[in-house]
C-alpha cells in the first residue's frame, strides 16, 4: 500500500509539476499580433525576429519587403501597459506573461540590438527587479550553450533535451523545448499510439528532473490533440488558436 502511494506522488511530480500554460505560437500572423493572445492571458507569446535595415523586425521568413518592427508590435504596447498599470502589464493582479523571441536571424546580430531596445525600458523587462515584468526568452538561433551567463539577466533561453548544462548555466534555462515530429507522427485524431506516448513521456520526464516545464512546437493544433498533450505532461501547450485552447483546457 505504501509503495503504490509513494508511486503515485511520483506520477504526480512527474506529470503535474507545473501548471498547465499556453503559447501564442507565431503570434505576429494572428490579426490582431499580442492584443488577443493579451486578453486571453497567454503564458508565452512568441515572435520571429529578424534584422532588418539596423531594425529589429518580425516576419516567419527572410524579409525582402519592409516588415513590422518588434518595437511597434510588442514592445511599445508591452511599455505603454506598465505605465498604465504602475509596474505591472495587466489589472489582474497575477497576471505576467513571458516574450519568446524566435531568432531566425544570426543571433549575433539580434541579441545586442534587442538588449539595448530592453535596457532602453528596463522596468517592463527586468523580473529579477519587478515579478510582474515581462520575461524575454530567446529561441531559435541561440548563442552557443557556454556563452549563456555572458548575457545580462533581462534574457533567459530556451534549452533542448539533448544539451547538457551546468548548474549555474542551467538557472538561465526557461524551459525545454523540442520538435514533436522527432517523436510521433500522430495527426491529432484517435489516440496517441502507446509506443510515441512512452517516448513522449520520457523526454518530458527528464525536462521535470531538472525543474524545468517543457514543451513540443510542431505538434497537432486540435482539441483532442490539446487534451491528449495536457494529460501526457506537457507543461505549455504551442497553439495558433489561443482563445479556442485556453476555452478547453483552462
Amino acid at each position: 500500500m505504501i509503495r503504490s502511494i509513494l508511486l503515485f506522488g511520483s506520477w504526480l511530480l512527474t506529470t503535474n509539476l507545473f501548471a498547465q500554460k499556453i503559447l501564442s505560437h507565431n503570434d505576429y500572423a494572428q490579426s490582431r499580433p499580442f492584443t488577443a493572445a493579451y486578453e486571453q492571458r497567454a503564458d508565452y507569446i512568441e515572435a520571429d525576429v529578424w534584422v532588418q535595415n539596423g531594425k529589429l523586425v518580425v516576419t516567419h521568413d527572410k524579409p525582402e519587403v519592409l516588415a513590422p518592427t518588434l518595437d511597434s508590435l510588442y514592445l511599445t504596447p508591452i511599455a505603454a501597459l506598465f505605465s498604465q498599470y504602475t509596474d505591472k502589464v495587466s489589472p489582474v493582479r497575477d497576471y505576467t506573461f513571458s516574450l519568446v523571441i524566435d531568432v531566425k536571424d544570426v543571433a549575433s546580430d539580434v541579441l545586442p540590438k534587442l538588449i539595448t531596445a530592453l535596457q532602453e525600458r528596463l522596468p517592463c523587462f527586468n523580473r529579477s527587479a519587478n515579478a510582474k515584468a515581462v520575461q524575454i526568452i530567446i529561441s531559435g538561433n541561440r548563442p552557443k550553450i557556454d556563452t549563456f551567463l555572458d548575457y545580462p539577466l533581462l534574457i533567459q533561453f530556451d534549452g533542448r533535451p539533448s544539451e547538457v548544462y551546468d548548474e549555474e548555466t542551467l538557472k538561465r534555462v526557461a524551459l525545454i523545448s523540442d520538435n514533436f515530429q522527432s517523436y510521433s507522427r500522430w495527426d491529432g485524431n484517435g489516440d496517441l499510439p502507446d509506443a510515441d506516448r512512452d517516448k513522449l513521456k520520457r523526454v518530458i520526464k527528464r525536462a521535470h528532473s531538472d525543474n524545468k516545464p517543457f514543451r513540443f512546437w510542431g505538434t497537432p493544433d486540435t482539441p483532442n490533440a490539446w487534451k491528449q498533450l495536457r494529460k501526457l505532461g506537457i507543461d505549455i501547450i504551442s497553439t495558433d488558436k489561443v482563445a479556442e485552447a485556453v476555452q478547453a483546457i483552462r
